[in-house]
This record gives C-alpha cells, structure tokens and sequence, in this order.
C-alpha cells in the first residue's frame, strides 16, 4: 500500500497563516510516501508568493509531485503573461512542468494544464496525452497509474461542462487504452471522489477522479480548508477527507470514501463488499 498527501490550490498571497503550521505538522505525522500538489500556489504568480510557496514545500516531506495551475501564470503582466507564463514556476517551484514519480506500486504523472491564452481554463494537447501513454508503455500491470493536472476532468453535476480540462474526452480515450487508473485535480476548490463512467461512456473502463478543495486560501467558495490522504492498493483506494475545524483550529477526518477495482472499472465499494473483504 501506499500512501498519497493530495493538496491542492495553497494560493499563497491570499492564505490562512493559522493554518499553515497545523497542516504541515500533521503531514508530518502521517508520513506519507508521496506528497502531491495539484496546482495553483500563488494567487497572482509573483515573486514573494513563490518564495513563500517555496518555503512551505520545503518544510514538507518528499518526495513531491507538483504541477502549475492557471493562477501560476501572470495575470495582468502581459509580457510575461505571453512570453515567459511560467518563468517563475519554474525557478521558484520547478522546471520540471511533468514531474514523474515512480516505485513498484504506483506510477503518478504530473501534467501541466494551465495555458496562457485563457484565464481560467486549462488545456491538454495531444503530444502531452502521447507522453503519458509512452510513460506508461511496459509498466507492470500491478502498477498503480495515477494522473495528476490542476483541471478537473470530472466534477460534481452542479458544475457546468465547461469547467473541465478541455480535450479530457481526448484524453480518456488513450488513459483508457493505458489503464489509467487515479486522477488527481484541484481548482474549483471543491472536494469530490466519483467514478467517471457517468460523465465518459469508455467500454469496460472507468478511472476514479479525486478532487481536492483548497488547503490554505481564504477563498473557500463555501467549503472549509481542506485536502485528502489516499491510501493505494492495486484493487482498492481509500481516501481520507480533512477539513478545517475552527473550534480545534486542526485538520480532521471528516469523511471516508473507498473505491473499488473491477476489471479496468472503479467504482464507490458498496457494504457488502466490504463485509465480505472483497
């Protein structure tokens, strides 16, 4: 088994300083084998934001596997904007835009959505889906796969369509073909763990999408700080939900979701199959 920090949208430059502290402290204490980050660490991509992004990641344990997201690009300079949209990612953060981690149990692929020509909207394009597939040739299928962007490619239905990485139907198709297996999103700054055979009709395939909220912004959008813990086996995942309590001031267990694999099929694990160990 092993065990995965998913954080999400930190927005320094617009963060909660009381919580920086106890989040670190308890991943910490959770040890987990890898660390991952699913974009937008600053709220408007400059300087002393990723230097304060920075420190923060180096306060946490490694390895990490951490991707931009759109607020990661600068807004209002139109220079770097254009012309270098993820210069200073790249500096303070990393230069590798698709980070790869992997071990005898679980290969995660980072991937870079966030686009310059959009302000808000993310983006893959077909070389990127190729690298993944080639990154994935020959791996043994007892290997978990596992895809993490700052865009979602599923989200709750209360959320419109146009909120969704654009290409992901593209980009299905060959994680279908691939056995992609987990993905891992920020961005709306909702948290959500689904099957995606409702959203994508793939023949005997479905993957289990993981959306994490916000970790450390003020900009909650109604729901309270928070990040997941997903415990991986090769047929089985289970993720941990914490939120912020205010009355505490820590980082809780506020739901539990297990996930299931059948075939190339994940879906939520009923109670039965629980009962019977399954």
């Amino acid at each position: 088994m092993r065990t995965l920090i998913h954080l999400s949208d930190l927005h320094f430059g617009r963060v909660d300083q009381a919580l920086l502290r106890p989040l670190r402290d308890l991943i910490h204490s959770i040890a987990p084998d890898l660390v991952v980050v699913s974009g937008d660490l600053t709220q408007r991509a400059k300087v002393e934001q990723f230097e304060e992004a920075r420190a923060f990641l180096d306060t946490l344990p490694g390895p990490q596997i951490v991707v931009p997201g759109n607020h990661d690009i600068s807004l209002y300079n139109v220079f770097r904007r254009f012309v270098k949209p993820l210069d200073r990612f790249k500096r303070y953060i990393t230069d590798d835009l698709d980070p790869v981690y992997m071990d005898e149990e679980i290969a995660v692929l980072g991937v870079n959505t966030a686009r310059s020509l959009t302000i808000k909207d993310g983006r893959l394009n077909k070389e990127q889906v190729a690298g993944i597939r080639a990154q994935l040739e020959g791996i043994d299928p007892a290997v978990t796969r596992i895809v993490v962007t700052h865009h979602p490619f599923d989200l709750p239905t209360t959320f419109e369509e146009k909120n969704l990485v654009d290409r992901a139907s593209m980009a299905m198709a060959v994680f279908a073909e691939c056995g992609v297996d987990v993905l891992l999103a920020g961005h709306m700054h909702v948290s959500h763990a689904a099957s995606t055979a409702s959203r994508y009709q793939i023949d005997a395939y479905a993957a289990l999408v993981v959306q994490a909220g916000t970790a450390t912004s003020t900009r909650g959008r109604g729901e309270v700080n928070s990040f997941n813990l997903l415990r991986v086996e090769h047929e089985r995942v289970e993720i941990d939900r914490y939120g912020w309590d205010v009355l505490t001031n820590t980082f809780r267990v506020i739901v539990t979701e297990k996930f299931l694999r059948s075939g190339s099929i994940w879906a939520p694990a009923s109670e039965g199959m629980l009962a019977a160990g399954i």
